[in-house]
């Protein structure tokens, strides 16, 4: 799976971290920034994963900050982005089954190293469920955004 992942200074840590473990599990990764820890806009680097991913150049995206609010309020202004905040694994694999995100946001500041990692493997292996009601309540989300 083809995979864009992006941070700001606030998450650089776990972003480093997370590209490993997305390689060792066969993932073609893609980092948008930041390359640096130094301070910078969230929303810069959560705007070029949601256009990666919403284009589909990229089948999903990873974003992380602080607390995971900024770049999952951020990536979900893009058209065609469904942005999950998950700081557990129940939310992860419900948000692939029910919602098809097709983005993660996760908060080096709230999650541990190990559960984070956990998150991103879960929510990568969850299929979406293509329920009849499922489908048509993603449907009427992407209603929204032609208003």
């Amino acid at each position: 799976m083809k995979v864009a992942i992006g941070c700001d200074h606030g998450a650089f840590e776990y972003k480093q971290i997370l590209m490993k473990e997305l390689k060792s599990w066969g993932h073609e990764v893609k980092d948008f920034g930041t390359f640096t820890q130094e301070s910078c806009d969230y929303s810069d680097f959560a705007a070029a994963v949601g256009k990666a991913v919403a284009s589909g150049e990229y089948d999903r995206g990873i974003v992380m900050c602080g607390t995971g609010i900024g770049v999952s309020i951020s990536a979900n202004k893009i058209k065609g982005v469904r942005c999950a905040l998950c700081s557990e694994t129940t939310s992860a694999r419900l948000t692939r089954e029910h919602n098809d995100a097709n983005v993660l946001a996760m908060g080096q500041r709230i999650i541990g190293e190990e559960l984070m990692k956990d998150i991103a493997k879960i929510w990568l292996d969850t299929p979406f469920s293509n329920g009849e009601r499922h489908v048509r309540r993603i449907a009427k989300v992407a209603a929204l955004e032609k208003e």
